[in-house]
């Protein structure tokens, strides 16, 4: 009989769906040393946040078949390294999101009505209905950042408080906002607009403090702000300044840039601040459903069923796996890239086979494509199960062909066209060797390029100078180039240049390029 470890504590109810295909060992609090020593037993390890499955835990589980991790995040999981061995990775991407809807809904309507100061006065023995007076949300605006499966949520129920919406998502399509009876539109408009702002973001580089005293500017003096999405999106220095002086009603945080919170002068303001701490997911339904989602996966990989929720690969076997991970890269590299070049807000996109390529199975390349696509956006939530769905809710329209007369890279190659915010770009490539991805047209300009982190894309005419004009201006910012290529059909006609360089581009460097005589376009890539 298959054994599992479960090295956190786990609703009863995981621990019975498990006992049904294998013997279940519970042992929380592991030291690392000792997971290490005992992992090559077991099969499965059920796991939530507490233990980390490093690259040695991985290595060691020589028996290991699948990891999950009861919760959103996989954050704790070494998960390249899992990819590597074959081992299955899943958790539960949906478990929590009507606990984290219902919570953001919750801290809005205690924020309104000042309940948790109301409450304590109440029990000081004081009867003070005057300072207390609240607002009613009904015919309030809402404004929605982030409109994901928990956005979504919050949208439905306050449109039925009779809220009206405002949304902005980049990487969702206006028709999509209109199911969901929110108009869509850009942050500046939602923050001006908006009565209440409720944000459902992952945290990255460039939601890193979205909210800061810029955009608190924007609000007006009578806006409340909630985040239960996660710390750091607010910047809290500028939002207690705001509050101190009165430039915003309110606000609701369950999520700290530090956690838990420490010493803070968020915890010196009163009625207009509602602190939380990070219950979003903390309700005994949403504990249940991480178990059992999870633990139903663990079952089906040990009875050799596919994974309904993995976060590398999915129901493929180890052979297969290794014959298709290096074109799943290539696929999600491109998918990657394009989606930038097209911008946000993406429409369309095309995958085409090309050569030997058209042969083989497609649906996890097109997948990988998917989750490259919608990667900048949703960050670790997107994954080979779900990036299909994903796409489909943000009305992508994807399109699978195949070539198999096109043979100019031995293994065959791929061509993805996607249709966005910023127009409609292409980009191709294939392998060289077993593994290396090169990038080989960009807008079907011919070019022979590795992917690397930071690159910068421009459109130009092909004219003696403007390389080393561009050159000179990168190098007035302090950018260092690693390397450069020009990709061009005609002389003297137009021409794509792609430069890899060192370190991210300053904010205002692509209007500078912008001015450069010849310049046509340009645009930056984070890989």
């Amino acid at each position: 009989m298959p054994k599992v470890l479960v090295s956190d504590p786990i609703d009863q109810v995981g621990i019975d769906i498990l006992s049904q295909v294998a013997q279940v060992d519970i042992k929380t609090g592991l030291p690392p040393e000792e997971l290490i020593r005992i992992i090559p037993e077991y099969d499965g390890l059920m796991i939530r946040s507490g233990t980390r499955v490093t690259q040695q835990v991985i290595e060691a589980g020589s028996n290991l078949k699948i990891i999950g991790r009861a919760g959103v995040g996989v954050d704790n999981v070494d998960v390249p390294a899992a990819t590597r061995k074959g081992i299955v990775v899943v958790n539960s991407p949906e478990g929590n999101t009507i606990a984290a809807a219902e919570h953001t809904l919750a801290m809005m309507m205690a924020l309104s009505r000042y309940i948790p100061e109301a409450n304590q006065s109440v029990k000081r023995g004081q009867w003070d209905r005057k300072s207390y007076t609240g607002n009613e949300v009904y015919k309030k605006t809402l404004g929605i950042v982030g409109l994901g499966k928990i956005g979504a949520h919050v949208a439905t129920v306050a449109r039925a408080m009779g809220m009206k919406l405002l949304a902005y998502d980049p990487y969702v399509s206006h028709e999509r906002a209109e199911q969901l009876s929110c108009r869509l539109v850009e942050l500046d408009i939602l923050l001006q607009e908006a009565d209440y702002i409720t944000l459902h973001l992952p945290k990255t580089p460039e939601t890193t403090h979205l909210i800061n005293a810029a955009a608190i500017a924007k609000m007006k003096p009578t806006a409340r702000i909630i985040n239960c999405a996660r710390g750091g999106i607010i910047d809290e220095a500028a939002l207690y300044n705001a509050l101190k002086q009165g430039q915003l009603a309110g606000a609701a945080l369950d999520v700290f840039e530090q956690e838990p919170l420490g010493e803070s002068a968020l915890k010196e303001l009163g009625k207009e601040l509602i602190l939380t701490p990070h219950l979003g997911a903390s309700t005994e339904e949403a504990q249940v459903n991480v178990a059992v989602d999870v633990a139903e996966q663990i079952r089906d990989v040990l009875l050799g069923l596919p994974a309904r929720s993995a976060v590398n690969i999915p129901g493929l076997r180890p052979d297969l796996l290794e014959k298709l991970r290096p074109y799943l890269q290539l696929a999600e590299t491109l998918g990657n890239l394009v989606g930038q070049l097209a911008g946000g807000r993406v429409e369309s996109l095309n995958i085409r086979l090309q050569g030997e390529l058209a042969t083989n199975q497609s649906q996890p390349i097109v997948v990988a494509a998917l989750k490259g696509l919608l990667s900048n956006a949703l960050q670790e939530r997107v994954n080979y199960v779900n990036a299909s769905i994903e796409a489909k809710e943000r009305g992508i329209h994807v399109i699978e062909t195949r070539d198999a007369s096109i043979k100019d890279y031995t293994g065959g190659s791929l061509y993805l066209t996607a249709k966005g915010s910023l127009g409609e770009h292409s980009v191709s490539g294939a392998l060289l060797g077993d593994t290396e991805i090169r990038i080989t047209s960009v807008d079907d300009f011919p070019v022979n390029v590795p992917p690397n982190r930071y690159m910068l894309f421009t459109l130009h005419r092909d004219m003696p100078g403007i390389i080393g004009k561009i050159g000179s201006l990168l190098g007035s910012f302090n950018v260092n180039i690693a390397s450069m290529q020009v990709g061009r059909k005609i002389v003297r006609g137009d021409a794509v240049m792609v430069l890899s360089i060192d370190d991210p581009l300053p904010d205002n460097i692509l209007a500078e390029i912008m001015k450069v005589s010849g310049i046509r376009d340009a645009y930056t890539v984070t890989l």
